[in-house]
């Protein structure tokens, strides 16, 4: 199976207690939704596109800048000092990181080295997808009043595992994906080091990807919930649904913004969206709980690769860890091109007749440098953190302090995705 892409600090004296705990410890059909930056060192394609619209500064929108005070508004009541995400749940991310590199282990060693690739310390990356959900985890905790504090506490520990073991299986899975994504496109690069297809070949870089999906559904089957394993299988179907779709596009299909949004929501935002729903379900929240939950994923996914189409042009192969123009160079019409071709029309002949030719790849940059193409869907990336924020401000109140920090960085994490630079 050939698989697309795609994409910390908890009241610390209770929770490092648990993550020290747990370290000898091992414990329906959604909505489909369909929607109406910078580096010092450029390439010469890139300097020729910023170069046409200086006024635009290929920075934020206007919408943008009252970003932060729009998605913060309703939460007057948290204190207002930066938070780091990722640093919030530094310790469970270790955790899970040494867990992951234990589950990857195979009795063929170039298998096992091929699986553990991409968990090795240095290669790993910063872990987006287990922020979120270990985050969402802690916005979404609720205190059960009845059972005595020991049994209370017992519970409590017990779920957290569980939600673990779904940030695992998400994080094996995407790693599968970009497995199978640099076969597809014959890369030769991922997170800055060679990509796996290019150091020991197409053949066991597709095996490995299967081997961590037989490891996710490992995992996933221990869980022993029924609509958290129909879930998390809908998203593989939806992975393959998205590629399936890259591939096999007509020539309207390939040039309709709602084409291209429905696949994205397959390649990138069902796994994220559809992993922080199963967390609310574990959690056992209502299922208005849980599709705010599946709201925000869905968003803040969909906010996430349109800024990676925006990177793929106005990046560089440094700051991306992977060849810039990519996505271009691969055919791939991506949301900044798209948004050019309503301003030139013309440009939709060139996309017809491909990108083989590097004339044509020139000709379209040229034509998006001209062109609001890059404004437009950081607005519209905008638009959808927005509504990620919304489905965090949605959630029923809390007066734990937990709570509302988490929920504050799930906020915060709106904002880095939009403004992230790689």
């Amino acid at each position: 199976m050939l698989f697309s892409r795609g994409f910390s600090r908890i009241g610390r004296n209770s929770f490092n207690g648990l993550c020290r705990c747990l370290r000898f410890r091992r414990m329906d059909a959604h909505q489909l939704f369909v929607s109406s930056i910078y580096s010092q060192s450029l390439s010469e394609s890139t300097q020729k596109i910023l170069g046409c619209r200086d006024f635009f500064s290929w920075g934020l929108p206007p919408v943008f800048h009252g970003y932060r005070h729009q998605i913060h508004h309703q939460s007057s009541s948290i204190v207002e000092e930066p938070l780091d995400p990722f640093s919030l749940v530094s310790d469970e991310l270790s955790l899970i990181a040494d867990r992951l590199r234990d589950m990857v282990v195979a009795e063929v060693p170039k298998l096992a080295s091929a699986a553990e690739y991409f968990f090795k310390i240095g290669v790993e990356g910063k872990r987006f997808r287990p922020t979120v959900l270990l985050l969402m985890s802690t916005a979404l905790n609720v205190t059960v009043p009845e059972p005595p504090t020991q049994l209370r506490e017992a519970l409590s520990t017990e779920l957290r595992a569980r939600q673990q073991c779904i940030a695992e299986v998400t994080e094996m899975i995407h790693v599968a994906s970009l497995l199978h994504d640099d076969v597809l496109d014959d890369a030769d690069t991922r997170r800055g080091v060679g990509s796996l297809n290019c150091v020991m070949g197409n053949k066991l870089a597709v095996l490995a990807g299967d081997f961590l999906l037989s490891r996710a559904c490992v995992a996933l089957a221990s869980l022993r919930n029924t609509e958290v394993v129909s879930l998390l299988s809908t998203v593989v179907e939806h992975l393959v649904t998205g590629e399936t779709m890259q591939m096999t596009t007509t020539s309207d299909q390939r040039c309709s913004m709602e084409y291209y949004i429905q696949k994205t929501y397959f390649k990138t935002a069902s796994l994220i969206s559809n992993s922080c729903k199963a967390i609310a379900i574990l959690a056992g929240h209502t299922a208005e709980v849980a599709m705010l939950a599946f709201e925000y994923g869905k968003n803040l996914g969909l906010a996430f690769q349109l800024i990676d189409d925006v990177l793929d042009f106005t990046g560089t192969s440094t700051s991306l860890g992977k060849g810039s123009l990519s996505d271009i160079r691969h055919g791939i019409i991506t949301a900044p091109i798209l948004f050019a071709m309503e301003e030139f029309p013309q440009l939709r002949a060139v996309v017809e007749q491909g990108f083989d030719n590097p004339a044509n790849v020139e000709l379209a940059l040229d034509y998006l440098g001209r062109s609001h193409g890059i404004h437009r869907t950081r607005e519209l990336a905008t638009k959808h953190a927005n509504l990620a924020a919304s489905a965090i401000e949605s959630l029923p109140e809390s007066e734990d302090e937990d709570v509302r920090r988490s929920r504050r960085a799930l906020l915060d994490l709106t904002h880095i995705v939009i403004t992230r630079t790689k």
